[in-house]
């Protein structure tokens, strides 16, 4: 790597997660966390350590008892901000509601899933096919993930998916102040949901019937409100993270023809492929953890009460674990990422993620076998402890 540039210098000792650099030189910033500053440091609010390396990110992601994720996983939140749960609970509680979500995401059924997430694709891509051109992430990326979520997995009108998308985004990466009832706004709408759908019959057995039944805590039932954050944190983590990994998927193809014919020829590198996108395009960069005892990492005296930062997008790029991480490798062996997070917080959804990927490549390159980003147009972002594509503006012969 070229001598470290000033503009990253500060990042050892005044990082921000909100710093626009993460926006606009996202893989540059990463670069110079692994190499040169396996610890930050930031003093925004009360102030946090963040562990850049996959050695140390795995570690504390394993220990839930030392760092706990129960005072919640962002490092800034706004003021009045809302939990999502299970993500934000520490075990036992944490296990149970993963136990009773687990089946709804579980790689049998996520299978039973690939015939309607594949139609989906498949209309989406002929929409916009004889154009010659779209807006991927508003045409595609953003639709994909709902369709299958809100059709098949949690019952929630599919014409309320635009209004659902636009506040989560606003609580994701919007100004501060207008964060919160952004959410409160997705909070009010699945609680009115949930209402309904408690003075109604059974479904069976749906996740929403599973949801509303709750478990215990503390040998008592949950209450209500734990029962909306649940559902809350199922539509949040659904339509904020696996756009970002669709979009990356087809920008790296339409980037790099000599990518997109390797995986023409060589259809059994899907799976790589799928995995070398949630490495280089994670829709979660960082999660916060709070400090439950006394302990060193990575060099670091952490004391009870300190907060952290595990900074799954710079893990996964860590040179110990994955020889030359900048590149998209069809040709990886084993690919090492943390992605989807370690430990007992291992995202739920992966399973899913990885299905609504590969199927969005695969419909895309069988209708439009050439593609480009259009000349001048490169694609915007933005970051925070999400990222996210916001627009990816494509062309193909038509």
């Amino acid at each position: 790597m070229s001598d470290t540039p000033e503009r990253y210098a500060h990042l050892a000792r005044k990082f921000d997660i909100d710093d626009p650099l993460f926006a606009t030189e996202f893989e540059g910033v990463l670069e110079h966390l692994v190499a040169r500053c396996p610890v930050a440091h930031s003093e925004v609010g009360p102030g946090y350590r963040v562990f850049n390396r996959y050695r140390e990110v795995r570690r504390c992601a394993q220990d839930w008892r030392t760092f706990s994720s129960a005072d919640g996983w962002m490092l800034n939140p706004p003021p009045g901000n809302i939990a999502i749960l299970p993500e934000d609970l520490d075990p036992p509680y944490h296990t149970e509601w993963r136990r009773v979500l687990n089946p709804f995401f579980s790689a049998a059924a996520v299978q039973a899933l690939e015939a309607p997430a594949r139609a989906y694709a498949g209309e989406l891509v002929a929409r916009v096919a004889p154009q010659g051109h779209c807006e991927f992430v508003a045409d595609f990326a953003a639709q994909l993930p709902g369709l299958v979520l809100f059709k098949h997995i949690l019952p929630v009108p599919v014409d309320d998916l635009p209004m659902l998308f636009k506040d989560i985004d606003i609580y994701s990466f919007g100004p501060m102040q207008a964060r919160t009832p952004a959410f409160e706004r997705v909070y009010v709408y699945l609680q009115r949901f949930l209402e309904t759908r408690a003075r109604e019959p059974s479904r069976g057995g749906d996740i929403v019937d599973v949801i509303l039944a709750g478990v215990e805590r503390d040998g008592a039932p949950c209450s209500w409100d734990d029962k909306v954050h649940v559902v809350l944190d199922v539509v949040f983590a659904g339509l904020a993270t696996t756009t970002h990994a669709i979009s990356g998927a087809i920008y790296a193809l339409a980037a790099d023809p000599a990518l997109r014919a390797a995986l023409q020829r060589a259809p059994d590198r899907m799976h790589t492929a799928v995995e070398e996108t949630v490495r280089l395009y994670a829709p979660v960069v960082a999660v916060g953890r709070s400090v439950r005892a006394d302990c060193e990492v990575g060099g670091e005296q952490l004391r009870t009460g300190d907060r952290v930062a595990l900074n799954y997008a710079a893990a996964s790029r860590d040179p110990e674990v994955c020889a030359d991480p900048a590149r998209f490798d069809l040709e990886r062996q084993e690919v090492v990422h943390t992605a989807f997070g370690v430990g007992p917080h291992r995202c739920l959804g992966e399973h899913l993620a990885r299905l609504e990927i590969r199927v969005a490549i695969e419909e895309f390159i069988a209708r439009i076998p050439e593609f480009e980003v259009e000349p001048g147009k490169q694609p915007s972002y933005e970051s925070g402890q999400l990222r996210t594509m916001k627009e990816l503006r494509l062309r193909w012969p038509t």
